[in-house]
């Protein structure tokens, strides 16, 4: 049982290195402010969200990306 076990741990970082090597997707990046943005678009309409839109361009801008 001891060679499953150390082979399950061996598999382990090998399988999060490959994650974290995967780009990260513009619709997977900066969730906690896509979703806020998304929320008041969809309640309050576009020009009323301008700070939760900014804040959620800043994020990915943080991470990278080109907006």
């Amino acid at each position: 049982m001891s060679s499953l076990s150390a082979a399950s741990v061996e598999a382990s970082p090998a399988i999060e290195e490959a994650e974290q090597k995967k780009p990260l997707k513009p619709c997977c990046a900066c969730p906690d402010t896509k979703k806020a943005q998304d929320a008041c678009i969809i309640e309050k309409g576009e020009e009323s969200c301008t700070g939760l839109i900014e804040a959620h361009k800043e994020c990915m801008r943080a991470l990278g990306f080109k907006i």
